[in-house]
């Protein structure tokens, strides 16, 4: 059991997602005025504790504490309260209530897809969810069945639905955890303006809900691939396909919510008004009324006039802590030329020694191109490549992969040793004075110092040492006779003795003799059996 804060603590984990680890958790004692639900000791909550290195961001830890307001009023029927927020030293954790039930997605697993009236009854409580916290100004941005926990699954009452995760995409939105990641959230269920890096609004969380409700229906996403890149092209290029048994009605809102464009989606709120209609005008009691507005859903389906933006990704007049995007076109992007210098600031005036504000910084200067049929009093064309040119190509040449091929090892520098020089031969020596007029012979090696070196007498090699006689092989045993069939004689005479010490440990150890109804011993009933088996060969032979 781990302590968080002091005021709970962490019994078993109940699950793990891509931001954080839930947890069955305990409160211990009373929250102070801080918390939105202050409880009570012994009271079971729900922790959901953020991994480390969302904890270790500051820019995470300021949006944090920045919107822990918004998190804590953001209440609804359908939304998982949250109760707390803590902040200890690098740990970062909310505090919810505790849903006993499975998420949607293990719903969806074992039970199979739901039927076109309970699959739109279940998405409009989700919408209504969505509805309330597009009003408070909250997006949800990671809409998927794994996010929606079942209350009442169990059959003691009714299903409800109830959307959790609030705020944990907006939470991972951090300048410092986006760098190696293109969107936030989930392949099989983002938006097309997320995948590309565009403005957001709630419309991606209408976008995830047709999404939701298509796996309802079909118990699979509409796009899906080998991998992440391919999910987000279809998302991006294909259009979604109507299953064969999905109604005219049903299939007009799944179709309307997954529309490429996020201003062609209905609001939330017309949403789930849109799904109650169909759901009344699909069933078997249906009136003719009702199959009739059911029909005519379309009209019910109008977009939201002012959609709640996600801050950070529209434009800096967008919330109050949202950061102008990086420009990476000037502004008369239509009429950009490739080769013109790059500016890396834009400009603010009329550059240059007339203008008013200072001249754009220049990362490269222009180079000017030699069009065809120049005047010859024109400027002269460089010889050779640019300077510029020259760094960018020595650069790509760094950047470039290193190539892996054979090399021989005699051109290894690391593995060559150095060749060493043959010793002159010495003309042989004999002893004596003969030994030392061979060792006076030979060239002066060069010394270091003038004196001259002591001069050695090498003794006469020793003879060399005769070869030892060669080891005869050593001979097989005189009888090379084999027997065939003798290793498997043994093992079979073998086998019979285990089979017979068995037999005698299990008649007279075990109630064996007093089931058959005699009190013999084994040796004696042996003998018996063979008598027996005596008289009655004796007695077919006379």
């Amino acid at each position: 059991m781990r302590p968080v804060g002091s005021k709970y603590l962490l019994e078993e984990p109940l699950g793990r997602g891509a931001t954080g680890t839930v947890w069955r958790a305990r409160q211990r004692e009373a929250a102070g005025a801080e918390a939105a639900v202050p409880g009570e000791p012994g009271e079971t909550v729900a922790i959901k504790v953020l991994k480390e290195e969302l904890a270790s961001d500051a820019d995470v830890v300021m949006r944090f504490l920045r919107e822990r307001s918004v998190l804590l009023r953001l209440t609804h029927p359908n939304i998982v309260r949250t109760r707390d927020l803590v902040v200890e030293g690098d740990l970062l954790a909310l505090v919810m209530d505790l849903v006993d039930g499975p998420d949607l997605h293990r719903y969806l697993r074992d039970n199979g897809p739901f039927s076109p009236v309970a699959a739109a009854l279940l998405t409009a409580q989700i919408a209504d969810a969505l509805a309330a916290s597009h009003a408070d100004g909250v997006v949800h941005r990671d809409l998927k069945p794994a996010n929606v926990l079942l209350a009442g699954s169990d059959g003691s009452g009714e299903m409800h639905p109830m959307l959790t995760d609030f705020g944990i995409a907006r939470l991972a939105d951090s300048p410092g955890l986006t760098r190696t990641h293109e969107f936030v959230g989930t392949p099989a269920y983002v938006a097309p303006e997320s995948a590309e890096g565009r403005p957001q609004t709630s419309a991606v969380d209408i976008y995830g809900a047709g999404i939701l409700l298509y796996e309802l229906l079909t118990g699979r996403p509409p796009f899906a691939g080998a991998t992440a890149l391919e999910v987000l092209h279809r998302h991006l290029a294909e259009e979604p396909q109507r299953p064969a048994s999905l109604p005219e009605p049903m299939w007009t809102i799944v179709e309307r919510c997954l529309r490429k464009r996020p201003e062609e989606r209905p609001s939330a709120e017309n949403l789930a008004r849109a799904l109650r209609t169909v759901a009344s005008g699909i069933g078997a009691q249906a009136t003719p009324e009702q199959a009739q507005a059911a029909l005519g859903v379309a009209a019910l389906l109008a977009p939201d006039p002012d959609p709640a933006t996600v801050p950070g990704t529209s434009d800096g007049s967008q919330g109050t802590d949202a950061a102008a995007p990086t420009q990476v076109l000037p502004t008369n992007a239509s009429s950009y030329d490739p080769g013109a210098a790059t500016s890396v600031l834009p400009s603010t005036g009329a550059g240059g020694p007339g203008g008013q504000g200072p001249a754009p910084t220049r990362a490269m200067p222009p180079v000017p191109p030699m069009p065809m049929g120049a005047p010859i009093g024109g400027p002269p064309e460089p010889e050779g490549p640019h300077p510029w040119e020259s760094q960018l190509r020595a650069a790509r040449d760094r950047n470039d992969q290193t190539q892996v091929q054979y090399l021989d090892p005699q051109d290894d520098p690391l593995r060559r040793r150095p060749q060493r020089r043959p010793a002159p031969q010495q003309p042989p020596q004999y002893g004596g004075q003969q030994a030392g007029y061979a060792q006076q012979q030979r060239p002066p090696a060069p010394q270091r110092r003038q004196e001259p070196p002591p001069q050695r007498y090498e003794p006469a090699p020793p003879p060399a040492r005769e070869p030892r006689p060669r080891r005869e092989p050593r001979q097989r045993s005189a009888n090379p006779m084999r027997i065939p069939g003798l290793g498997c004689l043994k093992g079979c005479l073998f086998t019979v003795l285990l089979l017979f010490v068995a037999a005698w440990l299990i008649w007279e150890f075990t109630p064996l003799q007093e089931w058959i109804g005699t009190t013999k011993g084994f040796f004696q009933q042996i003998g018996d059996v063979f008598a027996s088996v005596q008289h009655f060969v004796q007695k077919i032979g006379g």
